[in-house]
């Protein structure tokens, strides 16, 4: 039978844990307040790792709870959306631009697909009745 793999935590990667998080939080406050240090300022995950001196998979990863209060704290205290939000806002809008425009082309390919059924169907009436025998 297989056994379990028990990681037990040391007392150093829990404190490690900690600090990371406390960083992390030092971080939003500064960001938050316009006096980054350690990236450019934005509303970002990766200025965030950056002002806190983690990885962003960190962010993602270990800390996603850290990370949604980041953006929460954004949007309610500088009324302002976070910028990867923007993003897919935008990409939202052009999908669903691209998605009306291939609707629209795909009705205008069926009719244009009905009208040359049609057209195909009177061209073989008009060969059947040319080529078969007069009585």
């Amino acid at each position: 039978m297989g056994h379990a793999v028990v990681r037990s935590v040391t007392v150093s990667e829990a404190s490690l844990h900690d600090d990371e998080r406390a960083r992390i939080r030092d971080a939003i406050d500064r960001l938050l307040a316009g006096t980054a240090t350690q990236s450019n300022g934005s509303f970002t995950v990766v200025a965030l790792a950056a002002e806190a001196g983690v990885h962003r998979m960190a962010l993602l990863k270990r800390h996603v709870d850290l990370k949604n209060e980041f953006y929460e704290r954004v949007r309610n205290e500088t009324n302002q959306t976070p910028e990867a939000e923007k993003r897919l806002r935008e990409t939202v809008t052009k999908l669903k631009k691209t998605i009306s425009e291939q609707r629209k082309e795909i009705e205008e390919l069926r009719a244009t697909a009905a009208g040359l059924t049609f057209a195909n169907a009177v061209l073989v009436e008009k060969l059947r009745s040319r080529n078969s025998p007069r009585e």
